[in-house]
Parts: C-alpha cells; sequence; structure tokens
C-alpha cells in the first residue's frame, strides 16, 4: 500500500492562480438563487471529479454535508479534523464520513455525520441536492450534499474527530482569485491540486485538497 505524500502542502509552490475567471455574483449565493439553482440546475460539467490514488483498498462510499449558513452574507461551517485520525488527519474538511448499513442514502448519511460531527440536527437542514462523485486519492467515493443551515445553532463539536469548527464566506469561496493550483511530483506521479487559503483575522484556515475541489465544483455549478 502506498502513502501518502509526506509533505506540507503550504510548502509546495503554487503554480497558478485563477485570477481570470470571474466570481459568481452575490446575488446567486443567497438561498433563494440556490434553490433555484438546484430545482432547475443548468448544463454544466465538474472540473475535479477524481485525486491520485496514494491508497491501494477498496472503495469506500462516503458522503459530506456542504452547510451554508444563511446569514445576510452566506457562510459555509468547516472543521478541522483532528490530528489522530487515520485519514486527512489535521485537514480541513466538511462534516461527513462512510456511509453506514442504515443510510438510506448520501443525503441521511451526511445529515447523520453532520450530527454525529458538529451537533446539526438533521430537522434544521433544508437539503437541496447533490453535487457529482468526487473520488479522494486514500480511495472513499465522496458525495457532496448541499444543504441550507439557519444560523444560531449550537456548535456540538465531537471531540474525538473534530479539533474545530468555523465557517468562511460562502463568497470568498466562490471567488477563483482565491483559488491557487499546486503541483508535485511523488514517487513518479506527478499531483496535481487546489488550495484556497481563508485569514480569518487571526488564524490561516488553510483549505486544500478533496475540501477544495469539492468547492471548485460548486463554483462550476454555480457560475455555469
Amino acid at each position: 500500500m502506498s502513502s501518502a505524500p509526506a509533505m506540507d502542502p503550504r510548502q509546495v509552490p503554487v503554480i497558478q492562480v485563477d485570477t481570470h475567471l470571474p466570481p459568481v455574483p452575490a446575488v446567486r449565493l443567497q438561498p433563494d438563487a440556490l434553490r433555484q439553482r438546484f430545482l432547475v440546475p443548468p448544463v454544466w460539467q465538474p472540473e475535479l471529479v477524481a485525486e491520485k490514488q496514494f491508497m491501494d483498498r477498496a472503495p469506500m462510499h462516503a458522503a459530506v454535508l456542504i452547510p451554508i449558513v444563511m446569514h445576510t452574507a452566506p457562510t459555509v461551517l468547516l472543521t478541522q479534523r483532528t490530528a489522530h485520525m487515520s485519514t486527512h488527519a489535521g485537514q480541513i474538511a466538511f462534516p461527513g464520513g462512510k456511509l453506514d448499513e442504515e443510510d438510506v442514502d448520501a443525503a441521511a448519511a451526511a445529515r447523520r455525520e453532520a450530527y454525529e460531527e458538529v451537533g446539526l440536527a438533521p430537522d434544521g437542514l433544508e437539503v437541496l441536492g447533490q453535487l457529482p462523485l468526487y473520488t479522494t486519492g486514500s480511495a472513499f467515493l465522496v458525495t457532496p450534499v448541499v444543504a441550507l443551515v439557519q444560523p444560531g445553532f449550537k456548535v456540538l463539536p465531537n471531540a474525538q474527530e473534530v479539533s474545530d469548527v468555523f465557517e468562511v464566506p460562502l463568497s470568498f469561496l466562490m471567488d477563483p482569485a482565491h483559488h491557487q493550483h499546486h503541483q508535485l511530483l511523488w514517487q513518479g506521479v506527478e499531483r496535481h491540486w487546489l488550495s484556497m487559503p481563508y485569514h480569518d483575522g487571526l488564524r490561516e484556515r488553510y483549505i486544500w485538497g478533496a475540501t477544495a475541489g469539492m468547492l471548485r465544483n460548486f463554483y462550476r455549478f454555480l457560475s455555469a
């Protein structure tokens, strides 16, 4: 079994920043516009669907929740995984995990995981729809489930899985001027990924890898 590249992604040079692409207009980021976009989706293609594999194992189905908090300026709720996790330790992620036998579908799994990880009550989520399957280098077949969340909820992070919970403006994530491309040669394989580093005034939230890839697809969906 091969392993993930042993490197700090922050130290890998940026080869491109997409300042040439327009941001998603603010009006398209509002709840009613998001509802309409999923109700009548455009013709579009996801840009990123599979990472180079670094784990040789049977694929496992998983689901993540992309929770959009309906502030006046909407945000996306994200987590930071604890350092002892078996995969993607310490990375910024969406709430989510493997599908269990009792999960009737990906949306059910995403709801359950969001409740278990950060305390988001399933009945407080308005699921809008799903984005295309995303295959991680660790062999997870991930279905991203997009949902609206009313502000004012209480976050209850699971200390075994989540070291931090925070929000990032959706407008920041949907502006390609903040999308950085990286490239690395590892074990003879050229690997590419995106990062979207966000400074919240106190610290840098380094969003990269699968999380950034799924957000990039969300950008393509909203800008189509």
